[in-house]
């Protein structure tokens, strides 16, 4: 069972929160408070991230998926809203087109359907297998802020540095293949969610050319492009999106 932690009225419609590639549940605290107002929130780690199980890699977006639909059952809950960034993002496609029954409306941040090439990732994790978290560490939050916010905010860079550095490095890995054998482009046409995607105009990993290619391949979703927001776009501009999501999820 994947770890979790619930915020917001009991009686509130869920929503659903999934983080990133090398994140936990703790990336959604800038939205969570505001979000908690209108809905009761479940912030989940993906398997092999925080503290959720750490089964031997390779592992799909389809298991990722499950572990969703089995995270739902348990709680007795039928139908949620999603909204998820960037690993997030490719288990709510994955969750809109093969359980539609089981998401209302769906938010994708600082995502994409297909993330080639298939050997980076492969490298990334025999990398992280082999010598640790360590190794691609700063590699990889150079790329989820801009530079104006390494420098301005330098604590919060370090803080989420440090969590990377603390993921298993099997689970990454995992995770890692999971995105290399990943294309969910031929199933965007099966989500009929209202959808709203999300891209950080200057995101080096998921740009904003990928996130057209889902609101392409999904029936009247809505392309929202942030200004100085890199990845994880959440943290770097958490104002907007916690109101973009708040508009988006309420119908408002």
């Amino acid at each position: 069972m994947l770890a979790y932690e619930t915020t917001g009225p009991v009686d509130a419609p869920v929503l659903l929160l999934g983080s990133s590639l090398g994140t936990t549940r703790t990336m959604w605290e800038p939205q969570s408070a505001t979000l908690a107002q209108n809905f009761r929130i479940v912030a989940f780690d993906h398997r092999g991230h925080g503290g959720s199980p750490v089964p031997p890699g390779p592992y799909a977006i389809e298991d990722l998926g499950r572990d969703v639909v089995a995270l739902l059952d348990h709680l007795g809950v039928g139908r949620a809203h999603y909204a998820g960034l960037s690993l997030g993002g490719m288990v709510g496609m994955w969750l809109a087109a093969f359980a539609p029954e089981r998401i209302d409306r769906l938010a994708l941040l600082c995502t994409a359907a297909f993330l080639p090439p298939a050997a980076g990732w492969h490298e990334r994790a025999a990398t992280v297998r082999a010598a640790g978290m360590g190794a691609i560490a700063d590699a990889v939050v150079a790329r989820w802020f801009t530079p104006g916010f390494h420098e301005d905010r330098p604590d919060t860079v370090a803080a989420f540095t440090k969590a990377l550095v603390a993921i298993d490095p099997e689970g990454y890995a995992g995770c890692c293949e999971a995105i290399a054998a990943m294309d969910l482009r031929p199933v965007l046409p099966r989500i009929t969610a209202p959808t709203l995607v999300i891209a950080g105009e200057a995101d080096p990993a998921t740009p904003p050319l990928l996130a057209r290619t889902i609101v392409d391949g999904v029936a009247d979703a809505a392309l929202t492009v942030l200004p100085d927001a890199a990845h994880l776009a959440s943290v770097e501009q958490a104002d907007r999106v916690t109101d973009l999501l708040r508009r988006h999820l309420t119908g408002g």
